[in-house]
């Protein structure tokens, strides 16, 4: 295979599992669903936290520095949180277990209202587990993003965005990142339109 076959073999795939996603019975109604989770609990004054591993983790901190930050338009930070900061991640695996990094982090930041996206391509991953159970535990509702079919992250979130099943993890996170800034779309026009009330 030639570069050039090798790009437009990656490109079609891409295109293909986009479409797959989009023709998915549930797809829309599960990305409002989630966008009006985090609305809600915005206008009542909490916080979104996210998490992941590796790729999902780079995902998880956009969305988070997204609404901190500024989307296509300039309005008020919104409190969201990725739990990312090097030096709380390396205390507590080194005195607990990487496991416990996301969990701990939650039960100690975490308050009934918030919402926790957790992220996780397999839905296996047992740090990000551990946080859906802490979350769970202290009323923050969990929105997965993660791949389809069963897996134990789905069945612990009140929502799951489910990308299509790939072979590699990074159809999987080009999935995620798009959902991501849908996501925070409709996160802004939800909370605009209750201004304007």
């Amino acid at each position: 295979m030639t570069t050039n076959q090798l790009i437009v073999h990656s490109l079609d795939e891409a295109q293909e599992t986009l479409r797959s996603f989009i023709e998915a019975d549930g797809t829309v109604e599960c990305i409002e669903c989630a966008a009006a989770i985090c609305a809600e609990a915005l206008a009542k004054g909490c916080k979104i936290i996210t998490c992941g591993n590796g790729g999902s983790l780079c995902d998880a901190t956009h969305f988070a520095e997204e609404l901190t930050g500024r989307y296509r338009q300039t309005r008020r930070p919104l409190p969201a949180i990725c739990i990312n900061d090097p030096a709380y991640l390396t205390c507590t695996a080194n005195d607990f277990s990487y496991a416990d990094t996301f969990a701990r982090y939650v039960e100690g930041v975490g308050c009934k209202g918030d919402v926790l996206l957790a992220f996780s391509t397999s839905g296996k991953s047992e740090n990000v587990l551990r946080a859906a159970d802490a979350a769970r535990e202290k009323g923050i509702k969990v929105i997965a993003f993660t791949s389809a079919g069963e897996n134990p992250l789905t069945q612990k979130a009140n929502i799951a965005i489910c990308a299509p099943r790939a072979p590699h993890s990074d159809r999987i996170q080009e999935i995620h990142i798009k959902v991501v800034h849908i996501l925070i779309e409709c996160i802004e026009h939800l909370l605009a339109e209750r201004s304007t009330r």
